[in-house]
Parts: structure tokens; sequence; C-alpha cells
């Protein structure tokens, strides 16, 4: 099967970094063959107008709590601690419907946005629940996104000196024994694969020492990737001092969790040597400014972290801290909490995007086949509407997407696939979601 896009802008976000004004992508299967200027070589198949758009990478999503749109809108001036003892309870309530409605609107949500390629970072698993992670496996296929589960965990429950109440932690011998499942079951390590799985402890404030270092032997073992939450606020960093001693960082490092096969998400409250520490290890971040701010966390210091080499992709973290869960907006958050930090020259509009897309795909362990628009790559694509009222006048139309007003994406392609078309999900009803995902929620 080919398809060719024509006429549109190209953003590549390349190690070279072409840009076509006036270009064109053909795509063979599942895979670009290719991505220049002019008008696409002409053949058969289909071909898109892509006049008034611009192409660019699908976008990557390096955090998310998928089960998180079903409370939305709680714990609204919170504290991050303040918040997770306030939901908690409400989370124990979670049960397969409620994942399953709140799964798959999350992820149309995240495809409406341009996001091909998400992770999940899924925590609790209340008794009787049913099998979580398989719920959302499955609405991940429906909707037709690339997913990367994570299969997480709590074990350190309030009566052993955790966060979380008791009944929403579970036995560590369980939590191995269903993290080795999840791998055997969904984990596929091929090129091309839609579904890989990493294993990720909650974090330091609920999950033991033991199950962190159990769980990186296994996901070396397993050759799995590691995620957990890391450096989100003071508060935690006073929790990591008074129960071991250290700041958080050193915590992780002590327990061989800090290198090439690892993400933290958050890393707001990191010191100058430990920013160098990231870079030198290769450690990725996930950068999730909008929930950060709705908490009041603070600004994480990505222009650092990028200049020592760290990968720092994007998150829209879980909808009960960021209610919007759409990933294009948080390419522009990026930027502009960048520069409230370090000034209008902290971070360009191409290098925000490239958060959102290659430095992702870093975070993801797939630079290699995600996160720019070269041959040989996955045809994941978004292409996006600038020559509307959102975007008319703006000459440069990569501003135009990140600084311009947030827009759906028009046309999303994964794997060659049409996602979106005309702005529209085509493979799930908007509106049914909608009414699911209400029918269900916790709030």
């Amino acid at each position: 099967m080919t398809l060719a896009i024509d006429g549109c802008a190209v953003a590549t976000v390349d190690a070279a970094g072409p840009e076509y004004r006036d270009g064109h992508i053909v795509v063979e299967d599942d895979r670009i063959a290719a991505v220049g200027p002019g008008p696409a070589p002409a053949g058969e198949g289909r071909r898109i107008d892509g006049r008034g758009c611009l192409a660019t990478p699908g976008l990557v999503n390096c955090h998310h709590h998928l089960y998180q749109w079903a409370t939305r809108g709680l714990a609204q001036q919170a504290t991050l601690f303040e918040w997770l003892v306030e939901l908690y309870p409400v989370w124990a309530r979670l049960d397969g419907e409620v994942q399953d409605a709140a799964a798959r609107a999350g992820l149309a949500a995240l495809a409406r946005s341009g996001c091909t390629t998400t992770t999940d970072h899924h925590y609790v698993f209340p008794e009787g629940a049913g099998d979580l992670l398989e719920i959302e496996v499955e609405a991940a296929r429906a909707i037709g996104v690339r997913f990367h589960p994570c299969r997480g965990s709590m074990d350190l429950g309030r009566s052993a000196g955790g966060l979380p109440p008791d009944e929403v932690v579970e036995d560590r011998d369980v939590i191995l024994a269903a993290s080795e499942a999840a791998i055997d079951r969904f984990h596929d390590p091929s090129p091309g694969a839609m579904v890989r799985v990493a294993l990720a402890p909650c974090s330091p404030f609920s999950v033991t020492r033991e199950l962190m270092a159990d769980a990186a032997e296994l996901a070396r073992k397993r050759g799995v990737r590691l995620h957990t939450h890391l450096a989100e606020t003071l508060d935690e960093e006073e929790f990591c001092l008074e129960l071991f001693g250290v700041r958080p960082v050193q915590y992780l490092e002590d327990l061989g969790w800090l290198g090439e096969d690892v993400w933290l998400a958050h890393c707001v409250h990191l010191s100058a040597e430990e920013v160098r520490q990231f870079g030198a290890t290769g450690t990725g971040v996930a950068h999730c400014p909008s929930s950060n701010a709705r908490l009041g966390a603070g600004i994480a210091p990505v222009a650092g972290l990028l200049r020592a080499g760290a990968p720092v992709g994007l998150g829209v973290d879980g909808p009960a801290s960021n209610e919007a869960g759409e990933l294009a907006h948080e390419v522009r958050q990026a930027l502009l909490f960048g520069r409230l930090a370090g000034g209008p020259a902290a971070m360009t509009a191409r290098e925000a995007l490239g958060l959102g897309t290659i430095e992702g795909a870093k975070c993801l362990g797939r630079a290699g086949e995600l996160g720019s628009l070269e041959p040989g790559k996955l045809a994941d694509i978004a292409l996006w509407r600038v020559d509307g009222l959102a975007g008319a006048g703006i000459e440069d139309p990569v501003a135009a997407l990140v600084l311009g007003a947030p827009r759906p994406v028009d046309t999303l392609l994964v794997g060659g696939r049409a996602i979106v078309e005309g702005g529209e999900l085509r493979t799930a009803d908007e509106e049914q979601l909608a009414r699911n995902l209400a029918r269900v929620s916790l709030g």
C-alpha cells in the first residue's frame, strides 16, 4: 500500500533539521519511504492534499495515568500530597468498567491532539477489580495508538510509613509475579511493535526499597524499561531525607535506577549536580508542565537537562491533575514555562516540538523508529491545519503550531493507518465515549 501527502509544510525534526515550505511524504506499508521538497512522485495509491497544513512526526506522550479520566476536577487547590490523600480513597473504587471508559476516553483525546505513541503508568489495582492492564491494552488497540503500558505498583502503605492507605497497596511477591506476567502477555520487542511494557513502581513515598531493587532486577533480566515518579515536590524531598537519609536522586542511584533504560516523571527539584548526573547516565525525564503548574510543584530544569545530554520528553500526566489531557497543549506549555524560568532565549519553538517528538522517542528507547520524519522510520505522522483563523498570518508554520491557538490534529497516521481524518476520530464514536465516561466517573 502506498500513500502520499502533497503540498504541506514539513518539519522533519531529524538530526539535520530539514524543513520544507512545500513538501511531500511518501508512505509504503507502515514505513516512511520518502520525504522532500515539492510534489510527491507520480504513482498509484492514495494521495492526501496537504495544502494549508504542517506535517510533523506524531507526538509521543511519556507519562500518563489513564484511569484518572474518571476522577477529574477534584482537589482543585491541593498540593501533591494533599491531592493524593484526597484521591487515594476514590481510586480504591476503580473497577474494570471504569478503567475501560477512562482509558478509551483518554486515548481518544490524545489521538485528537496529535499523539501517536503513549505510555500509561497504572499503579492502582484494587482487589477484585479485574485485569486492569489488559483492559487498557485492548483500549489502545481499539483506538489505534502505539502503546507502552507501565505495570505500576505500590507496596508501602500508611501503616508502614508510606503515604497511600493500606487498602490500595499490594504484596511485593504479587506485584513481581504480575509484572512478569505482563511482560509475558503484552510486551513485543520486535521492530514496529504496537505494545511494549515497562515496569514502574510508583514513587519513593509509596514503594519499599526492596520492591524498587527487585523491579530493576526483573526489568533488566527481561529487557524492558523502568519508570517512576521522582523529585516532583519539596514534600517528596523531605520525605526521602527523613525516611532514607538522602535526596530522591541519590536514593534512586543507590538502587541502580539511573541509566539509559530509565525515564523518570517530573524531576522538578534537581540540583545542578543531579542535572549533570542525568546527562552522564542518559537517564530520561518526562516533563509534565501543566500538571506541575496545576499542583504548584514548580518548573523542571528542562534547558539544563538538554544541555547536559539527558533525553527530555513530554507527558500530559494524569487528568486528575491536568484535566485537559491533550499532548499538543504540553508542547506550548513547555515552551512558555521554559521561558518563564530562563528568559525568552531559553527554548525555541522547534526545541519545544522536539520535546514532544524525538526526545520522547528517546525516553522510550524508540528513537530509531519514531520521533522524526525520515525514510525507514514508522509512518506515525501528524498533519496540522495552519491556514485557518488560529494560524493565518503566522509566517513560520512551526511557530503557528507551537505558539498559536491550540487546535486538534487534522489527520493522524499510525503506521500509515488513518486514526484521525478531517479533525475527527475514525476509530471510535467520541460522543459515546463521553457518555460512557460520564456514567462511570467517580467524582
